[in-house]
């Protein structure tokens, strides 16, 4: 019956497996290329705002400070700033300004300069396009000259922070992959950066930026939904599309309010070739069904049927044998059939010598028949049929090839999105590496009790960071906050950048740092460096995203120095074609490269992708390594795959559980009662047939007993048989009617 019903599994399963949902596939990875871009935009924002407000409230004013020269000194080292300006918080009035105009219409200045907390970027739209403004509280020289108030609720309107407002482009959107364009749009839909790389193939569809907007206000208040469409189909391709907000997917960011969308999108053919299992499914299902049919004709006329004729016999043996019943002098007569497989037969000869003795027919008992195949061996041969059919299920019947069972576009979106990641790597070491070295920058000339206290809020700031300590030029730990470092080299770098200190400990040591200046006109004091070593536990979560898969950050030596999974330090990666995808992209610096491998586990869709190589990771040849497994791309041929092997799993485990249970429950007790059958047969009186079971086999074991009664009797009465027994000592019971 489990076999049946596994046959049945079968046929639903394969017949459930659409060939024509692989552009459902290409939806959903289009959905997550746009929500990977999304993030990557988000945190470019995020970071601008972020650095301009530290670097604000860590600005010292001086009496004689003027809002030029304020302002001068707090958008120098900015390289993407459009415009500024500096406001009065009494009368919203500029202080003073610099390159393009900075229009705040409709804002109200003084409410902002006064109000809690940090201000969010606002999206501006003037004669020369989009950009975003950044606000941030400056401490004015009145306010510096009282420190014992606070900044924002200061009862002399006059100590009151001035705001600071810059206007900078839109962060760079970048399109990932051949052919797909990206867009960056407003909260109606306007187009406001527009991106491709090589050659959009993606047909011309104007409508899809509003439908964007409208299914992103569809969403309500998620402030991290993201959805896909289809769009436009030309020339045997359609359009397929990708769009997700702007917007911090942990809580409130400083992007929850621009409304900006990303939609990505690119082509795919219109129509795929269809692979119909369902026939497959009716065919492996019949066989299986088949194999259960022969298996049971097998059972009942070779154990079931001669087991059920015994146990009649046996009744009929021995009710004669305690003289029972109307007709229990006739019942030893009557010849046992001997018939069936193994246990069955040896049962029946043995009963067959056993009714002999009874009637005196036969001499003093022999020794048994030879031995033939018993029972067991039809449980082997089942299993061998059963696993005749499971085991080319599970490792010979539709297995996928790798080249053309996992499509181009697959492969292509595993890329794109390993590239992604990649740059949200860069993003985040980059961010760490810039705020680290505007935090040199103003230690010095402080107390060592003051750049304590620096350091501690810095850490506070960036979680990234375990611990942050400068060195002196011997490489001793001069002074340091968090938690111990895990630096075991004195090596003191000069300059700045990013470094792995360790790479021998249990724990990935990384580290940004960067010269402290000293205070003789801005010179580095004698080697005074410092350092921030990253939290790995960061680093894994920063590659972490939903359906990519298992991803790993590698060094030079192509070690794990952080990853998605459970790692020790420095390990290798865990399959050696990971490895032979980053160093075949060696040959091209900056590319990314992508394959399908084929492993015991099944197909899995890789990608490694440089990090960028500009800023702090000029020469850091690390890469993000990504693989996902194809079954859970669901793709036709994967998914066909997976359920014919687990079809075959279910078989193969279904016919041992069965098979087993039938040799507890009904092989291994009839080779039990056919031993003391042989053994009774034999002449062996003394061994007591108790029956444990309540079925046929525990019916027989009585009758047996009931037999072995009656010739202990007859041995203590002489030697003397059934048939010996006088007539009048087998008489009717008085109770039972004459025939």
């Amino acid at each position: 019956m489990s076999l049946l019903v596994i046959a049945a599994l079968v046929v639903v399963a394969l017949g459930r497996v659409d060939a024509g949902q692989g552009q459902g596939t290409e939806l959903e990875a289009e959905r997550q290329i746009a929500a990977d871009t999304a993030q990557s935009e988000r945190l470019a924002i995020d970071t601008e705002a972020t650095s301009l407000g530290r670097a604000a409230a860590a600005y010292t004013p001086t009496t004689p400070s003027t809002p030029a020269a304020t302002l001068k000194v707090l958008t120098s080292g900015r390289k993407a700033v459009l415009g500024s300006a500096l406001f009065d918080p009494l009368t919203g009035r500029p202080l003073a300004a610099d390159g393009l105009p900075v229009s705040l219409t409709g804002a109200d200045v003084v409410a902002m300069a006064s109000g809690q907390g940090a201000i969010r970027p606002r999206l501006m739209t003037s004669g020369n396009g989009c950009c975003l403004l950044y606000f941030a509280k400056v401490p004015s020289p009145a306010q510096s000259a009282d420190t014992d108030q606070d900044q924002n609720t200061s009862p002399d309107p006059s100590r009151r922070p001035w705001l600071l407002v810059l206007s900078e482009h839109l962060p760079r959107l970048t399109a990932y992959g051949d052919g797909r364009t990206a867009d960056l749009l407003d909260a109606a839909g306007g187009v406001l950066v527009t991106t491709a790389k090589g050659t959009a193939s993606a047909a011309a569809d104007s409508g899809l930026p509003v439908a964007a907007a409208h299914a992103a206000k569809a969403q309500g208040h998620r402030s991290d939904a993201s959805g896909s469409m289809l769009g436009a189909t030309e020339g045997g391709r359609r359009t397929v599309a990708g769009w997700a907000r702007v917007a911090s997917a942990t809580g409130p960011g400083h992007t929850d309010d621009l409304g900006l969308l990303v939609l990505t999108s690119r082509a795919v053919p219109a129509t795929t070739a269809s692979v119909d299992y369902s026939g497959f499914g009716l065919t492996a299902a019949g066989a299986l069904a088949g194999i259960a049919l022969v298996l049971w004709l097998v059972l009942w006329f070779c154990v079931q049927r001669p087991l059920l004729g015994l146990v009649v016999s046996a009744r009929r043996m021995a009710r004669g044998a305690v003289g029972r019943g109307a007709d229990a002098w006739d019942e030893p007569a009557r010849p046992v059939p001997v018939s069936g497989f193994g246990e069955p037969a040896r049962i029946g000869r043995a009963m067959e010598s056993l009714r002999q003795q009874l009637t005196g027919e036969s001499g003093p008992p022999g020794p048994a028949a030879r031995r033939g195949p018993g029972c067991r061996a039809l449980a082997l041969v089942a299993v061998v049929l059963v696993a005749g059919w499971a085991i080319p299920m599970i490792f010979l019947l539709n297995r996928v090839d790798t080249a053309t069972s996992v499509p181009a576009s697959v492969v292509a979106d595993q890329q794109a999105r390993t590239e992604i990641a990649a740059n949200r790597v860069w993003q985040v070491l980059d961010q760490s590496h810039t705020a680290l070295g505007e935090l040199a920058g103003g230690l010095s000339g402080r107390s060592p009790a003051a750049q304590t206290e620096v350091l501690r809020r810095a850490l506070a700031d960036h979680k990234q960071f375990r611990s942050m300590y400068m060195l002196d030029g011997s490489g001793d730990i001069t002074l340091r906050v968090g938690a111990r470092p895990l630096r075991s080299s004195i090596h003191v770098p000069g300059g700045s950048g990013i470094d792995t200190v360790d790479t021998s400990g249990r724990i990935p040591v990384i580290t940004v740092y960067a010269q402290v200046p000293g205070t003789n006109g801005g010179e580095p004091a004698a080697g005074s460096v410092l350092l921030g070593e990253f939290d790995v536990k960061s680093l894994n979560s920063l590659l972490s995203r939903p359906q990519l898969g298992r991803v790993w950050l590698t060094d030079a030596d192509d070690k794990v120095l952080a990853a998605t999974v459970g790692h020790r330090a420095f390990p290798a990666l865990p399959e050696p074609g990971l490895t032979r995808l980053i160093r075949s992209g060696r040959g091209t610096p900056g590319t990314a490269t992508s394959a399908v491998h084929a492993s015991f586990a099944g197909l899995s869709v890789d990608a490694a992708a440089p990090l960028p190589q500009n800023g702090p990771t000029v020469g850091l040849p690390w890469h993000v390594v990504t693989a996902d497994g194809a079954a859970a791309r669901r793709l036709p041929a994967a998914q066909a795959e997976h359920r014919t092997a687990l079809a075959g799993i279910l078989g193969i485990a279904a016919g041992v559980v069965c098979l087993g249970w039938l040799h507890a429950v009904v092989i291994r007790p009839l080779r039990t009662v056919a031993l003391l059958g042989e053994r009774l047969a034999e002449g062996d009186r003394r061994t007591v047939l108790y029956p444990v079971n309540h079925d046929e086999v525990g019916s027989l074991t009585r009758s047996l007993e009931l037999i072995r009664q009656a010739l202990v009797e007859g041995d203590r009465g002489g030697g003397s048989s059934l048939a010996d027994t006088p007539s009048s000592s087998r008489s009717r019971p008085e109770n039972v009617p004459q025939r």
